[in-house]
């Protein structure tokens, strides 16, 4: 009798192993969802992840509102609804893009779970295994891993402190060109940027739009922080200069709350098709839900108020940062952001994040080392450390135990003679006395 199993594949691990798709073996854990289980202690001071404080967010209001929506609504906002989403909340984000300096139409604009889904969506539909993105350096790591996912080949651009370099982004693309090697889009996050926290000078935008209008690339401008500069309102967006050259994304999980999952990409009209050709094949719709709710609080509450209330809570939140450092950790260097959740921090010679990690957590504090935001392995020399969620004084506490972590680490340099590394970020300079 003959055994009816089928003969073994794979390896002892995963017996599908030969059966994926050859994208799937690129897939990587991000390094911050793998700190998550152990920066959700409450013993640890996490200043790894970015996660909005919502705490004064109007909850009651909120609740009120959607049992108002649920009650008059409910039949509707639990239905299937549209793949580019609901009209009503396309036009509520177009009156929020104008805060950008962007006028565009409701029809430009594509409703997705998050803008990560976004990104994926940009990605899925312009890009084949080998083709080039450009990307500032360091770069989100949540686009990273949807780049790798498709497998493309990322290019890194420098920041300095005004932001994406124009003359390093004027030569990369010259080169790649030269080289026969077309990019399918540059990657940028222009304002409080993550994870640098550096913010594009608004004279450098226009240099930008126009250097990648003469190379023919195309602009994913990814906008997630732009309302929540501390004291000014936002630049004028890359969109603003030239509509067709960019697609924008948005979302209110920054600036509202991230578990509605509501984000958006607007886009040119031919781009903005086959965005929603591509959604309706991975998830049919939006929630329809989320976005009634969202767009109700946008019509009815004083929305722009209560993100005026976030941007002076993450402001103290900062310069509790700014404070700590200068007063824990003289020895490194460290951006000086002016909105958003994040500074960049550069290790003394001789350091490694990534590996400096578990001791850090053994003394009850997490960051992300630098690793993760570069598409080759570069960065151990710095960490990426977010203020928006802790409290002033979880903030001081946090980066004392880092300072001590760090200190003993230098002494082990010190002791062992570790010969010195020189890998730091071009352009990213220490903080003048009077910025911190």
């Amino acid at each position: 009798m003959t055994d009816s199993y089928p003969p073994a594949r794979g390896n002892r691990l995963d017996p599908w192993f030969d059966s994926y798709a050859e994208r799937a073996h690129g897939m990587r854990a991000s390094e911050i969802r793998a700190l998550f289980a152990v920066a959700s202690r409450p013993e640890v001071v996490s200043l790894a992840g970015g996660m909005p404080n919502i705490n004064s967010l109007p909850l009651d209001f909120l609740a009120d509102l959607s049992a108002r929506i649920m009650r008059e609504q409910g039949p509707t906002a639990l239905q299937y609804g549209s793949g580019q989403g609901e009209i009503a909340m396309r036009e509520q984000i177009v009156e929020v893009m104008r805060y950008d300096g962007i006028h565009a139409h409701p029809d430009d604009v594509v409703i997705t779970t998050g803008s990560q889904q976004a990104l994926d969506l940009v990605t899925e539909i312009f890009v084949n295994p080998g083709d080039v993105i450009v990307a500032e350096a360091p770069s989100y790591v949540g686009a990273l891993g949807v780049f790798r996912a498709y497998q493309a080949d990322v290019v890194h651009v420098p920041l300095d402190n005004d932001g994406l370099v124009p003359a390093a982004l004027d030569e990369t693309l010259t080169r790649l060109r030269a080289a026969g090697r077309p990019v399918k889009f540059l990657y940028t996050v222009p304002n409080y940027h993550n994870p640098a926290g550096v913010t594009l000078a608004e004279e450098r935008r226009p240099q930008i739009v126009e250097i990648c209008r003469r190379h023919h690339v195309l602009i994913l401008e990814d906008n997630p922080y732009g309302l929540l500069g501390f004291d000014s309102d936002p630049l004028p967006a890359l969109k603003s200069y030239d509509a067709d050259q960019t697609i924008y994304l948005g979302s209110f999980s920054k600036m509202f709350g991230p578990g509605y999952r509501i984000g958006w990409a607007a886009a040119p009209h031919a781009v903005r098709e086959k965005l929603v050709l591509a959604s309706e094949a991975a998830i049919l719709c939006p929630t329809k839900w989320g976005q009634m709710v969202v767009t109700a609080y946008l019509q009815e509450y004083d929305w722009y108020t209560q993100v005026k209330e976030f941007r002076g809570e993450y402001k103290v939140r900062g310069e509790a940062m700014m404070a700590a450092l200068a007063e824990y950790l003289p020895e490194c260097t460290w951006t000086v952001p002016s909105g958003g959740f994040y500074t960049w921090v550069t290790l003394p010679d001789g350091l490694d994040a990534k590996a400096m990690l578990p001791r850090a957590v053994t003394n009850l504090v997490a960051y992300v080392s630098g690793t993760a935001f570069y598409y080759d392995g570069q960065g151990a020399d710095h960490m990426r450390l977010s203020f928006c969620y802790p409290t002033p004084e979880n903030i001081r506490e946090g980066v004392r135990r880092l300072s001590t972590v760090i200190h003993e680490e230098l002494e082990l340099v010190d002791m062992f003679g570790t010969r010195p590394r020189e890998l730091r970020a071009p352009g990213v300079e220490s903080p003048r006395p009077d910025q911190v």
